[in-house]
């Protein structure tokens, strides 16, 4: 199976995993050691503003950083990912694309609501991951959909929006899919 990087993979809705139900999950990684990933349509009852708060209390609150923080997977969630648009910057990044980089940085945290902060972002706490094979069989079991991953999406759309937006994507009403596993 080729790479599935800056790939979205979409749940089907007859997803089983109700943690994955109706997620939409970019993927950064994915090779014969696994994959991984991380949902970015799955809001924490934490902002912006309140985790930097937990990081460092002496950072004033900024209006443009009242955003949800998402739950990016099971794996570590006290672990954090900025998913952005590129910079060069940072202590810790990698470009995932020609438009999106990951940073698991302190210091882009510590930027968010300056100037320095990346145009476009959004901050997950822990990841999706799937060992060798996993992701492959789970995708032949008709768990997943996969389409290109769009920044539009990904940092325009409403979070409660992204799933809707990007199964249409794919030029398909999900709604009219069966659950049903076939082969002809």
């Amino acid at each position: 199976m080729e790479s599935l990087e800056n790939q979205f993979l979409i749940a089907m809705p007859s997803m089983g995993d109700p943690y994955f139900s109706r997620t939409v999950t970019y993927i950064c990684e994915h090779n014969d050691d696994g994959a991984m990933g991380l949902i970015i349509n799955l809001p924490v009852n934490l902002t912006l503003n309140e985790l930097l708060e937990q990081i460092d209390a002496d950072k004033p609150k900024v209006e443009s950083l009242e955003q949800q923080v998402l739950t990016g997977g099971p794996v570590a969630q006290q672990r954090g990912f900025v998913l952005h648009s590129p910079q060069n910057c940072w202590s810790s990044s990698l470009s995932l694309s020609s438009e999106i980089m990951i940073t698991t940085s302190k210091d882009i945290l510590m930027a968010l609501g300056t100037e320095q902060a990346p145009p476009e972002f959004m901050v997950t706490l822990g990841y999706a991951g799937w060992g060798p094979g996993q992701l492959e069989q789970e995708i032949g079991e008709n768990s997943w959909l996969t389409t290109p991953a769009d920044t539009d999406i990904m940092f325009n759309t409403p979070i409660e929006q992204r799933w809707q937006k990007a199964t249409e994507q794919l030029g398909i009403d999900l709604a009219h899919l069966s659950t049903d596993i076939g082969h002809a």
